[in-house]
């Protein structure tokens, strides 16, 4: 069964968020792909990913970096899937129309944004015809922890 999941941004942004989904994922023993909407938002997470705390290691890498299959989680603004992960995060808008490679997929998008809300809406939309799949979707609540809403 593959796991689609939404993530509305609402009361805390995705460098706050990521993070923390990017480790409970390597913790759970997962490879990750996150594929961003364009080359300055990768490269802004690249940095952000190194520096966003002093005491916590979060391996990563892009295509500048090289050695793609040694990196428990791969930058991307495209399809690759260099490193043989199994989740996916998507962000800023980048989407895909092949949910069958992955068991578990994460869409991450900004409330504040009307262009990326209308991208959720209709991946949400291709995501629910899906046989064997499994979609849901997730707000933050007033103290910004997540609450399934469907």
């Amino acid at each position: 069964m593959i796991e689609i999941l939404f993530y509305h941004l609402e009361r805390r942004p995705l460098e706050s968020v990521l993070p923390d989904m990017l480790q409970r994922s390597l913790g759970r023993g997962w490879r990750v792909v996150v594929q961003v909407g364009s080359q300055e938002r990768l490269d802004a997470l690249n940095t952000h990913l190194w520096t966003f705390d002093d005491a916590t290691f979060l391996p990563h890498g892009s295509a500048a970096d090289g050695h793609s299959a040694d990196q428990p989680i791969w930058l991307t603004t495209g399809d690759d899937n260099p490193n043989g992960a199994t989740v996916r995060f998507f962000v800023d808008g980048a989407r895909t129309t092949d949910f069958s490679v992955y068991e578990r997929l994460v869409f991450l998008f900004d409330a504040a944004d009307p262009e990326a809300l209308q991208s959720a809406r209709e991946t949400w939309k291709s995501a629910r015809t899906i046989p064997g799949a499994e979609a849901t979707y997730w707000r933050q609540d007033e103290n910004g922890r997540w609450a399934k809403q469907a």
